[in-house]
């Protein structure tokens, strides 16, 4: 029997020549299922560019210190790809699925699919919708993968709640070249009567998604006029429209979390009206912000291999961020260290060839003392060459030069000056995905 990794680059060969965003060859595939995506529990289906899988992890914390069983499906993975459909379990915590029922799910997909033209991503979406289908849950986080609309996700039709996070520039190629392009992509979510929470957002993108609530009849809950959530003294605040909550601050790092988390609160609160049955009460949400868990997003790695390599005292952190807006963030979250325990800051960074280079680094100018760029093999499309990311770091004013891989990145920072350094590894999820690869001691799954 053939492997799921064998089986998933098998399906990559049915990939279409030309790639168009569109749902008609999903819907095919999940009618030849039997239509699992019909048959799927009360669904939340988050969109957004940067914050959507920390949105969707504080509420699968939420949600499990509730005593709720959680599905859920995110993208891209870390390291394997099992991490992207995770099953409710019996003791009620969510597990990325096994190797024999993603086995068995993704050769009954393949097996209706034939020879017809999809994508991976549209066909591994519908077999994701499978599994799902056949395993009980109470609820399932469905986390967009490329804009909305057209996105393979959208296929359904009656979410419980949609959630759109902050919106940017990425995938502009793609979803459009102006941030009022995207946010209609992201808005293309919206289902008539379905409430929709929507974070924290640049005008022109919340202009959008006002047009479009209103023009399919979605009930908009807003950032700044239905809810709002801010830091005070150490204790993270969430006003809503009738009740004021007082909460511990959230588990991930970074001011940027304070909004991913004021968002997931005035998700679980729309959740603990419209579903009451779930039980997500204000204990459950103060639980669920200090247990969360998001992999690869301002993650401190405190024990293995890398941070084995470093002087005593040094700090390595890890973040797949790769657009301006996460620049920016990643950058607050880095001055913020700075003010409260100052050391040398050093970046290391690798990024897909798409990705507006100049625009993630140049925040970090004066920030930080180098940046070393690094390759990242096995990617699915081509990567920035650490060359010509070095020399876009010093066209925007940092000081950068390049490494052949990871651990000599890590072997030249230490040479560069004597004493502890805080390090930050970012730009693309597909090198984080190898940072703890090799942490483990495992060889990762391509994207």
């Amino acid at each position: 029997m053939p492997t799921s990794a064998q089986l998933l680059a098998e399906m990559k060969l049915l990939h279409p020549l030309l790639i168009d965003l569109s749902l008609g060859r999903v819907e095919r595939l999940l009618g030849k299922l039997g239509n699992p995506h019909k048959r799927l529990p009360p669904c939340v289906q988050v969109a957004g560019t940067n914050g959507k899988g920390s949105v969707a992890a504080f509420l699968k914390a939420m949600l499990e210190a509730a005593g709720a069983r959680v599905h859920v499906y995110t993208s891209p993975h870390l390291v394997r790809f099992h991490e992207r459909i995770e099953l409710a379990g019996s003791d009620g915590k969510s597990a990325p699925i096994g190797e024999d029922a993603l086995i068995d799910v993704l050769t009954r997909t393949q097996a209706v699919n034939g020879n017809d033209d999809i994508t991976q991503f549209e066909i591994t979406t519908a077999a994701a919708f499978l599994a799902f289908a056949e395993h009980p849950a109470d609820v399932l986080l469905l986390e967009v993968g490329l804009g909305g609309r057209l996105d393979a996700t959208n296929i359904v039709a009656n979410p419980a709640l949609c959630v759109i996070t902050s919106i940017s520039l990425d995938h502009s190629d793609k979803l459009g070249g102006t941030l009022d392009k995207i946010a209609y992509e992201k808005a293309g979510i919206l289902r008539p009567g379905i409430p929709v929470v929507v974070s924290q957002q640049e005008r022109e993108a919340e202009d959008v998604i006002r047009v479009e609530a209103d023009r399919v009849g979605a009930r908009l809950v807003a950032w700044g006029e239905d809810f709002d959530a801010y830091e005070q003294s150490g204790r993270l605040v969430v006003q809503a429209e009738d009740e004021l909550l007082d909460l511990p601050l959230p588990a991930l790092t970074g001011r940027h979390q304070i909004v991913n988390a004021g968002t997931a609160v005035a998700a679980a609160l729309e959740l603990r009206s419209s579903q009451p049955a779930l039980g997500l009460d204000e204990r459950a949400m103060e639980q669920g912000l200090v247990k969360v868990r998001w992999p690869a997003r301002m993650q401190r790695l405190d024990r293995g291999l890398l941070p084995s390599m470093l002087k005593p005292g040094s700090e390595l952190w890890l973040d797949g961020g790769h657009n301006p807006a996460a620049g920016r963030a990643l950058a607050q979250t880095l001055a913020d260290l700075e003010e409260r325990a100052p050391k040398p800051v050093y970046l290391m960074v690798g990024m897909m060839g798409l990705k507006d280079s100049g625009g993630f680094l140049s925040p970090f100018r004066g920030l930080v003392r180098r940046v070393l760029t690094v390759p990242i093999s096995r990617a699915h499309e081509t990567p920035h060459a650490p060359e010509a990311l070095a020399e876009t770091a010093r066209s925007v004013g940092l000081e950068a030069e390049c490494s052949s891989d990871i651990e000599a990145a890590l072997q030249r920072i230490d040479q560069l000056e004597p004493g502890a350094k805080r390090i930050l590894v970012c730009g693309s999820l597909y090198l984080a995905g190898h940072v703890l690869a090799l942490q483990d001691g495992v060889e990762p799954q391509a994207n």
